[in-house]
């Protein structure tokens, strides 16, 4: 224990988590684009700087997006590593956004900013914010169809996009020509700038009330004591080693049925994460780089252990990942990798939580729609100016011990919000026909699982580009304590008066009229369906989510009896 007292400890700590979150709310009112100002497609965190070597470390976050917070400390270590402090000064702003140097894909662009407090560099602001076009080869930048890298937009090393407080004017230029969306694109990083300023006045606001030493003090001890509650969590589980195996259903250039093979082994107070067996690195677009793949494996430890530890650099000692290099989960360059934020994310948090299902399964959970079903339409508006539209649609989260898994929520890694029909049809030519839950997509069980959503998209204009990058499309999500596995998802093309199937991972030019409907998978249902109570399918018939047939068949129940 250090010598700052346990209340401006806490008071100390919750200020540090009330920067991160007033750091979101700035970033958030001040974007421009809807998929952060509506979807809030982005994170924001705060990271202390100590020792000689000026090594950063997270000290808080706002709650927002697990597959960028978890991430988030590569791209901060990169960019240190890239500025020393001895090249730092105040309004200095570091952008990167490159997967094999800290970031995770393409489209988020984090950018750090360090903190000065008396002419010494205290602290760290980092946000990460997903823009909707950063180049390559189709527009929004998420494309099913990329085979490398350099096929996927504009990859940026750490480089200074503010020097002292001004724009670096070349820099700017040269993201700016790259991008389709030119002006949408500057408005999104000067938000992410003024983010960033928040922290760095309130961070300074702090130092003055307590104290520099005081802060620094209470800083170190924020990480020590998050990590001593994860310790002991995790020694609250039994010893040994449990394995499970998950599969993505391809990466959409002709590889199926892609192993994600963990095995997790309590040692005391010690967790080992190790990924051995994982499928070697593809060709397709799902590829992740290990930052992601450790954003999923911190999340997941959180969810069966205690969420309330604080999240910070403390809570993730306890843990060893072990990622080999060249598989899907630690893919190296210049492997296509916007898929695997994605997807890879959303399937290494299945496993973990299917491996600790097994031998606890009322800590888990069961598995949710698995997928962010990733939608980017793409060509020129009304006006003849260029669009980019992205957003990722809800599914079903997974049943648990005690309750319904949630209906149409964006699960796990995502957590984002959807792009309401309003913003959607205001700002693109863009048509929402049809947005509604899936009747008896969630898995049976005595606590079923959440409902997908099918969300219709009509455009409204010619050559439109579109692309869509989903899974659980064959490999369903799993139910847990003897659940049954929730819906896999289902997507078509209405054209002409024609529905016609497409694939999970695979791209389109459509013209005015085309319609494309996703329909996105149901998370697993929890415990055995005969268990269920009565009423709860009498609630769901009376409210459309079941239908008589399937509680016939799932729960054993006629409906005329009711």
């Amino acid at each position: 224990m250090t010598d700052v007292d346990p209340v401006t400890l806490e008071v100390l700590r919750n200020a540090c988590v009330a920067v991160a979150e007033e750091m979101n709310a700035t970033l958030v009112r001040t974007s421009y684009s809807p998929n952060i100002k509506d979807r809030r497609d982005c994170s924001c965190a705060l990271f202390d700087v100590g020792g000689e070597d000026a090594t950063a470390e997270m000290i808080s976050q706002a709650e927002n997006i697990p597959v960028h917070l978890g991430a988030m400390p590569y791209s901060v270590a990169a960019a240190i590593e890239a500025f020393p402090p001895a090249d730092l000064a105040d309004g200095d702003a570091i952008l990167l956004n490159d997967p094999f140097h800290g970031g995770a894909h393409l489209p988020d662009m984090t950018l750090v900013t360090p903190v000065f407090v008396e002419g010494d560099l205290v602290a760290v602001a980092a946000n990460r914010a997903h823009h909707a076009d950063v180049g390559g080869g189709r527009a929004g930048s998420v494309a099913a169809d990329s085979t490398e890298i350099y096929q996927e937009g504009l990859r940026v090393p750490p480089v200074k996009l503010y020097d002292g407080g001004d724009p670096v004017e070349d820099t700017f230029d040269l993201l700016l020509t790259n991008v389709r969306t030119p002006d949408e694109r500057r408005g999104d990083f000067r938000a992410q700038r003024a983010a960033n300023r928040t922290a760095v006045e309130r961070v300074r606001d702090l130092a003055a009330r307590h104290g520099l030493d005081t802060l620094r003090a209470a800083t170190t001890e924020i990480k020590a004591y998050a990590e001593r509650r994860m310790r002991s969590e995790i020694a609250d589980l039994p010893d040994g080693t449990v394995e499970f195996e998950d599969y993505l259903d391809d990466d959409g250039q002709g590889h199926e049925d892609l192993l994600i093979a963990v095995s997790v082994t309590v040692d005391g107070d010690e967790l080992v994460v190790d990924f051995e067996g994982t499928s070697e690195q593809v060709a397709g677009a799902i590829n992740a780089p290990l930052a992601v793949t450790a954003s999923a494996t911190y999340y997941a430890v959180r969810c069966v252990t205690d969420p309330d530890v604080p999240p910070n650099a403390g809570t993730y000692r306890p843990i060893d990942i072990r990622a080999p290099e060249g598989t899907v989960v630690n893919a190296r360059p210049p492997a296509a990798v916007v898929g695997g934020n994605l997807e890879i994310s959303q399937r290494v948090t299945d496993a973990l939580l299917g491996a600790f299902g097994s031998e606890a399964p009322e800590r888990s959970v069961a598995a949710a729609q698995g997928t962010m079903n990733s939608v980017t339409f793409g060509g020129t508006d009304r006006a003849g100016e260029p669009f980019a539209f992205y957003e990722t649609v809800g599914g079903g989260y997974g049943g648990r011990a005690g309750a319904d898994g949630m209906d149409g929520v964006h699960a796990h890694m995502s957590n984002t919000l959807n792009t309401p029909a309003e913003v959607l049809e205001t700002v693109y030519p863009l048509r929402v026909r049809r947005y509604e839950y899936r009747p008896d997509s969630g898995g049976a069980g005595e606590f079923r699982g959440g409902l997908g959503l099918r969300r219709d998209i009509e455009v409204l204009t010619d050559d439109v580009a579109f692309s869509l990058l989903a899974d659980r499309r064959r490999h369903p999500p799993y139910g847990l304590a003897g659940g049954g596995s929730g819906a896999t998802g289902e997507d078509y093309l209405l054209r002409d008066g024609e529905t016609e199937p497409i694939p999970g991972k695979s791209t389109h030019d459509l013209d005015a009229g085309d319609v494309v409907s996703v329909r996105t998978p149901g998370g697993g249902g929890y415990g055995d369906p005969a268990a269920r109570d009565p009423e709860a399918v009498a609630r769901d018939l009376r409210l459309g989510t079941l239908s008589a047939a399937a509680a016939r068949e799932a729960y054993g129940l006629d409906p005329e009896d009711q």
